[in-house]
């Protein structure tokens, strides 16, 4: 365990991942408190708060302390009456339960999420959190610089599978009520550290400049490197938790292992700008507009 000045730090994870302790999230914020967790969530990617019980207000709040807030989603409907806050309730069929880094679609995805949990299943309903710079580390040298050279297009509609039910399919239907496709670099240079990550996941569908096949291949083979068991932690949610993961260098998957059990957290995200990548280079519209109702003043 390492010690700050006003909380501890306990890593959860070999490469990624921390507790913080004896941190009151919902206390008048103290700006030497947010400038030690933005270091400790640059240093982590992830970071959990046990038994915080915030309520809507106070987890905006929180958030707001990192940025400006985007609001929930680009297409899917908010909580009502809380335009910033993201539900994500299995009943309404929301499962993310692919590897992805939120909303990369757009042309500027968020900089970083906040989850907190409302309802949890007493079995399952975990989330899996991957350091995409570490990955980027682990690749062979001749795929690390073919990795910098490359642009994927993201985007929103694709062939997912097959909805389950009617209410996933209703989600499924406002999802890719507006299409996005946005070119995004292959590796992305983080923007506080300078850290090389890389920056694919569930959205990125295909490679610049290459076909179908070959790009399955590829993003196929970079992916790997995320989701090996040492690049990945794996965090238990008990209701009031509240985790806060830095978005431009990870990606999450939620498994649906827990049937028809109730699990519902609110998300809120924080505005984050367009990726970088190492010539320099930032990410492009290739369809849609640059979703200005969702980062109204973000670069």
């Amino acid at each position: 365990m390492t010690t700050s000045t006003r909380f501890d730090v306990r890593r959860i994870g070999g490469r990624i991942g921390a507790e913080i302790l004896g941190a009151d999230l919902a206390a008048e914020p103290d700006p030497a408190l947010v400038t030690e967790i933005n270091a400790a969530l640059l240093e982590h990617k992830v970071l959990v708060f046990r038994d915080q019980h915030l309520d809507d207000a106070a987890q905006l709040r929180f958030a707001a302390l990192f940025g400006e807030l985007t609001t929930a989603h680009p297409t899917v409907p908010s909580v009502e009456d809380e335009p910033n806050i993201l539900p994500v309730d299995a009943e309404e069929g929301i499962r993310a339960n692919h590897w992805h880094t939120d909303v990369t679609f757009v042309r500027t995805p968020p900089k970083a999420s906040t989850l907190r949990a409302l309802v949890v299943p007493p079995y399952g309903g975990n989330t899996l959190i991957a350091n995409s710079g570490t990955a980027y580390r682990d690749l062979p040298e001749p795929l690390r610089e073919l990795a910098d050279k490359l642009w994927a297009v993201h985007t929103n509609d694709y062939d997912y599978a097959a909805p389950k039910n009617d209410k996933a399919a209703e989600h499924r239907r406002r999802f890719v009520s507006r299409k996005y496709r946005t070119a995004h670099p292959v590796v992305r240079v983080h923007p506080e550290t300078g850290e090389r990550g890389l920056f694919i996941g569930g959205f990125a569908q295909s490679l610049q400049g290459l076909g179908p096949s070959e790009s399955r291949d590829l993003l196929r083979i970079f992916q790997s490197y995320v989701t090996r068991p040492e690049n990945v932690v794996r965090i238990a949610w008990t209701p009031g938790d509240l985790v806060l993961f830095d978005n431009r260098i990870t990606q999450h998957y939620a498994p649906d292992d827990y049937g028809d059990l109730p699990r519902r957290l609110h998300r809120v995200t924080v505005a984050g700008d367009a990726p970088m990548g190492v010539d320099g280079t930032t990410s492009h519209v290739v369809e849609g507009d640059e979703a200005p109702h969702y980062t109204p003043s973000a670069a």
